[in-house]
């Protein structure tokens, strides 16, 4: 096991209860404070995993790399649904993912208490809001009763204040704290030389931004990020979100009205349809090519309202993958929306080579694909 920076104990409470190995790591019991606060203890082997939502592979990626299917043995389906590209490479690289049971299909209402004690499970991972089981679901009664420890962690909420937190209680009771440090170092590196920069920039200078998540795909204009999400990472990119003011939550809708009232500097779609799928929406992710991506971010430009936007016929429009609003690889979108926002000052980042970076050191399955794109070359 890899040495404990000092700041890993300003989380952790709990100390040796007992021993085990897991996958050749020896381990140890912990006590753990979860982002719903909650403090849980976990045992020192955890050899069964169940994931309250599908996506949170992306966070156990760079913790398990090629272990990352030995112990996951429930999650719900919504990975498979929602970045469908990603879930086939992903049981191209790991075919024992096909077989990793469902314990629900994309909500928190469709997850089975009783299928989910059926799997034994030794942990729960699960997430203060989103797709899965919250605090007060029967399914957390049902698995503390079993003794089942259950932890809470956020990419989603407030992504750039949690990703950190969320990622040392994973390293903790996974026991792959090295794993976790390491990819933190990278994290925070990166988000440093973003915020950094952009610290003393005058507000007068932070361009205004209307992000619209899943352009297109709803029957009515605007779905996007309030005070969080993917407002979060306009914010810290230095940009000034024109929705912040007008959601009480960090996701939700806004008149079309609203938008073209704002006309905003800069308009961001997102979208995670793949190359095989119908209907309008970005296309965008992994089996994508910049030609297909750029072809659907035009059509979704085309709608009444959208077309008229000063951001849109000046040519700053531009499109993003919608699942960083739920990963910890998010520091990839804080990154393309700098350069975005402001190009001179980003001009010598390169958001791509820091994707390179991502996938080389930390992720066990290489994607090709298109993950942002201008509206113009």
């Amino acid at each position: 096991m890899g040495r404990i920076p000092g700041g890993w104990r300003t989380l952790l409470c709990g100390i040796v209860v007992a021993t085990g190995l897991t996958g050749g790591h020896a381990a140890r019991a912990e006590t753990v404070t979860d982002l719903a606060g909650r403090t849980v203890e976990i045992p020192a082997g955890v050899h069964r995993i169940i994931l309250g939502e599908g996506r949170l592979i992306y966070a156990l990626a760079p913790l398990e790399k090629d272990h990352l299917f030995d112990r996951v043995v429930g999650w719900q389906g919504e990975f498979r649904s929602a970045d469908t590209q990603s879930y086939d490479q992903y049981v191209a690289t790991f075919p024992k993912a096909a077989d990793v049971a469902l314990i629900g299909r994309t909500t928190a209402d469709t997850v089975s208490p009783e299928r989910v004690l059926d799997l034994h499970p030794d942990l729960a991972i699960l997430t203060v809001s989103g797709h899965g089981p919250g605090a007060a679901s029967e399914l957390v009664s049902q698995l503390e009763s079993a003794h089942v420890p259950v932890v809470f962690v956020d990419f989603r909420a407030d992504p750039l204040r949690d990703t950190v937190k969320s990622m040392q209680i994973l390293g903790t009771v996974l026991h792959r704290e090295a794993e976790a440090a390491d990819y933190l170092a990278f994290y925070q590196s990166h988000l440093k030389r973003v915020t950094d920069r952009i610290a003393s920039l005058p507000v007068t200078q932070r361009p205004t931004v209307f992000i619209e998540m899943l352009a297109a795909m709803r029957e009515s204009c605007c779905h996007t990020a309030g005070r969080g999400n993917m407002g979060a990472f306009i914010e810290a990119a230095g940009g000034r979100n024109i929705a912040a003011p007008l959601l009480p939550g960090y996701i939700g809708d806004i008149d079309l009205e609203k938008v073209i009232s704002a006309d905003p500097d800069v308009y961001v779609a997102d979208g995670t349809k793949g190359p095989k799928a119908s209907g309008p929406g970005v296309r965008m992710g992994a089996e994508v090519t910049p030609a297909l991506a750029r072809t659907s971010l035009l059509h979704v430009m085309e709608r009444p309202g959208i077309s008229s936007l000063r951001a849109v016929t000046d040519g700053h429009a531009f499109g993003i993958w919608h699942s960083f609003y739920d990963s910890p690889y998010n520091i990839l979108a804080v990154e393309v929306m700098a350069k975005w926002f402001h190009p001179d000052l980003f001009g010598d980042v390169d958001p791509e080579a820091t994707r390179e970076e991502l996938h080389a050191r930390f992720l066990p399955v290489r994607q090709e694909g298109t993950f942002w794109i201008g509206a113009r070359p």
